[in-house]
């Protein structure tokens, strides 16, 4: 792998230095997130030069919208416990380089792999065991040239920025921007609508919750008494990978329904059940022992005021444009339930404990959980737990650039305690469940998930 170039991009225009605060939902989510996305060959006469440049513009037009991705963490003047975002101009980096492998070299691009790693060689920084967050950027960019002429853009992003929605209105813009065309959607970072109430009020029992500890989490790490630093994770992850045909997707949903009797049943309640049941298992957890799936749910529509899009007009060129709010809006939602019942009981039980997982998810309760967070300083849950997350319906994949259709996304690693539903090939119709697991419980794993 090869540098070719590094350059710092700043707002095209400066922007409002302000500071912008941060939910309980965004700080349990203080942690970087790694995703890689490939292009096929440009079928244009463009230049890899080129390319690069129409890059850098484009982020320098963006960030005069998104000016808090180009700012840096610090103490919050409110509290000294709490992170906000220093809206400060201090630009996002983004690399050049360029590898003599070809892009079939790098095995299956629709799952994560070690090889993938690689397309993110100049974005990691030095292997500090501290590292103060506001020396940290928010966004860098590494845009991967192949030998055979194929593209990679590798972004490593701070995950308090943006949630899965967020990151694909970005990228949208993003792409319309190298277009020469304008904005997609309009971004509005006030999370302030998201802010606990005064006095904090809890409602129920917050069983997705944990208080931090000094063992590194999935999700976040909430910081020392100063409020700046945090440890960075050097687990290295064995990511195993289970297809599952469309076939047998469908042959899950039609036993659910016919067997079970439940009603609007998704495929994801149906193989997130599996999923749970199957992980559990393979874990060799005792029967008494009480294991939480959690998974993350939208819930721009399920507070009021609603945190949805809403229409602004149109441009020149009679595009619409959306005023969205760009903040983390995604909270876990959980299934919960004994080992022995995991194992005993019918797959009805487990997709309706899902299902549950969803419908709890009120105005009242999601209040009363960013309170819980406020009140106990709170990170999702650990213990005994894991999280099940989803990227089959983001879209991603409808993106066009100026050099191309976007081919297809993954994030680089799946971390602990995490387990990621990623799409196949276009046209394939299946899904990928990749996940951390030894050799030994993936082979448990396998065979529970393909029981019919």
């Amino acid at each position: 792998m090869e540098l070719i170039e590094k350059v710092v991009v700043y707002p095209e225009q400066s922007t409002l230095n302000k500071r912008i605060f941060l939910s309980n939902i965004d700080l349990c989510l203080v942690v970087y997130q790694d995703n890689v996305f490939f292009f096929d060959s440009p079928s244009s006469e463009m230049s890899f030069s080129e390319i690069f440049n129409k890059l850098c513009n484009a982020f320098g037009k963006l960030l005069m919208h998104y000016n808090f991705m180009a700012g840096r963490h610090v103490q919050s003047l409110e509290d000294s416990h709490r992170f906000e975002i220093d809206c400060n101009d201090a630009g996002i980096v983004v690399i050049a380089a360029r590898t003599n492998r070809k892009l079939s070299e790098f095995g299956d691009i629709f799952a994560p792999n070690q090889d993938l790693e690689e397309l993110a060689m100049f974005l990691q920084e030095e292997q500090e065991e501290e590292i103060d967050l506001k020396e940290k950027l928010l966004l860098s960019v590494q845009l991967t040239q192949f030998a055979c002429g194929s593209l990679a853009l590798t972004t490593h992003y701070n995950h308090c920025t943006l949630d899965g929605l967020a990151v694909r209105d970005f990228g949208a813009n993003l792409a319309a921007l190298t277009r020469g065309d304008f904005l997609i959607v309009v971004p509005f970072a006030d999370r302030t609508l998201l802010r606990a109430r005064n006095p904090p009020k809890i409602s129920y029992p917050h069983f997705e919750y944990g208080k931090a500890t000094n063992i590194e989490n999935l999700f976040s790490v909430r910081g020392t008494s100063s409020g700046i630093n945090v440890r960075q994770n050097a687990i290295q992850n064995q990511i195993q990978i289970l297809y599952l045909s469309p076939q047998q997707i469908a042959s899950f949903k039609m036993k659910a329904i016919k067997d079970c009797k439940l009603k609007n049943v998704t495929t994801f309640h149906v193989v997130a059940g599996k999923i749970w049941k199957a992980r559990t298992i393979a874990m060799n957890m005792s029967d008494d022992q009480v294991s939480t799936m959690l998974f993350p749910v939208d819930i721009r529509k399920r507070v009021s005021p609603e945190l949805s899009y809403g229409f602004a007009g149109k441009d020149e060129i009679h595009m619409r444009i959306f005023l969205t709010k760009k903040c983390n809006a995604l909270v876990p939602g959980f299934a919960r339930a004994t080992v022995k019942e995991l194992t005993e009981l019918e797959d009805a039980y487990h997709i309706k404990k899902v299902q549950e997982g969803i419908e709890r998810l009120d105005n009242e309760y999601i209040k009363s959980s960013i309170d819980w967070l406020e009140l106990n300083k709170g990170v999702p849950r650990r213990e005994d737990s894991f999280s099940l997350v989803s990227g089959l319906r983001l879209g991603l994949e409808d993106q066009y650039f100026a050099w191309g259709k976007l081919k297809c996304s993954t994030p680089l690693t799946v971390k602990p305690g995490l387990v990621m539903l990623l799409p196949t090939a276009p046209g394939d119709g299946g899904l990928n469940v990749c996940l951390d697991l030894p050799k030994d419980q993936m082979y448990i794993f396998r065979r529970i998930m393909l029981e019919f």
